[in-house]
């Protein structure tokens, strides 16, 4: 059958359609993407206001369209962190309800790094042994860590890269007060949860998913998207404290001409480098490995697997 999979994210509005049935691998049929940026059109109450509800809306409609063109039979809508988190979330989920007919589902950020690392251990399989998966996105950092297909320890922390960026990170390019400033709130913030997945042991595969690390292994020289799903891509420390400091003096236009690197996701690269660093460091991770599935994937295989046994 075909499915859809509507993802309004911090950044992001992304309809994946794939092929698929209980058992197999789901085959990419189409992809519809909007870049709204939700998280940052909060007001000063956290509250997202008329404007972007009714913006939110106009590219929900657009997704459906989309879906039913490309022959969507069963469409699986939810929202993650900047949705979550809005002191007005219940009015918008009503309106999206009442004016396009989709209940988007509101994911906690614990299921978000579940279902995330479900995704990733279908594609490495059981031989990946005990998976760390980190996952960078607009409003939060997920981890994951485990032997099984359910993770044995998954936090959700509030250090997305769009959510730094609009809080530490006013300058183009940045302070370099600021930049120090946000760098000692990361690592502070992660350094918390890292005894929780200490006391589990080393991990035999660290895994990262998300944009914003795919984007810092190809500036760091890994293979472009184009050469396909199956290329191994890795990201060592090493190179990416030395991109660090570069993306740190760089201004958003200069990034946004680094390979991979979009012009919507240019300006939050620093502080997506600066989570990423902060959590290889403090985690002792010399080098991980891009895994191209994440949460999208994961709440998909959750439909295939509740299909098959009912």
């Amino acid at each position: 059958m075909r499915l859809g999979v509507l993802d309004v994210g911090s950044n992001t509005v992304h309809l994946l359609v794939v092929d698929a049935h209980p058992g197999a691998r789901p085959l990419p049929a189409h992809s519809h993407k909007v870049e709204l940026r939700l998280a940052q059109l909060l007001d000063h109450s956290g509250a997202i206001g008329d404007e972007g509800i009714d913006k939110l809306i106009a590219v929900v409609r657009d997704a459906l369209q989309a879906a039913e063109d490309k022959g969507v039979e069963d469409l699986l809508p939810f929202a993650t962190s900047a949705v979550r988190e809005a002191s007005n979330a219940d009015d918008v989920l009503a309106r999206v309800e009442a004016e396009t007919g989709v209940r988007l589902q509101v994911l906690s950020g614990e299921e978000e790094a579940r279902l995330t690392f479900l995704a990733v251990r279908r594609w490495f399989g059981w031989s990946a042994g005990n998976l760390l998966v980190l996952d960078i996105g607009g409003g939060s950092l997920e981890i994951a860590y485990g032997m099984d297909e359910e993770p044995d320890t998954a936090v959700s922390l509030p250090l997305g890269a769009g959510r730094l960026t609009a809080g530490w990170l006013p300058g183009d390019p940045p302070d370099p007060e600021d930049v120090r400033a946000l760098r000692r709130h990361v690592r502070a913030q992660i350094a918390r949860t890292v005894g929780e997945f200490i006391r589990s042991g080393a991990p035999d595969h660290v895994v990262a998913t998300s944009k914003t690390f795919k984007q810092l292994a190809r500036i760091a020289g890994a293979a472009r998207s184009a050469e396909g799903l199956y290329v191994q891509r890795e990201l060592k420390r090493e190179s990416l404290e030395a991109w660090v400091p570069r993306l740190a003096g760089m201004t958003t236009e200069q990034r946004s001409e680094l390979p991979g690197v979009s012009e919507g996701r240019a300006a939050q690269l620093l502080a997506g480098a600066l989570v990423a660093e902060g959590a290889m460091d403090l985690f002792g991770v010399e080098s991980l490995e891009i895994c191209p599935w994440a949460l999208r994937e994961g709440v998909i295989l959750r439909r295939l697997d509740h299909m098959g046994s009912d």
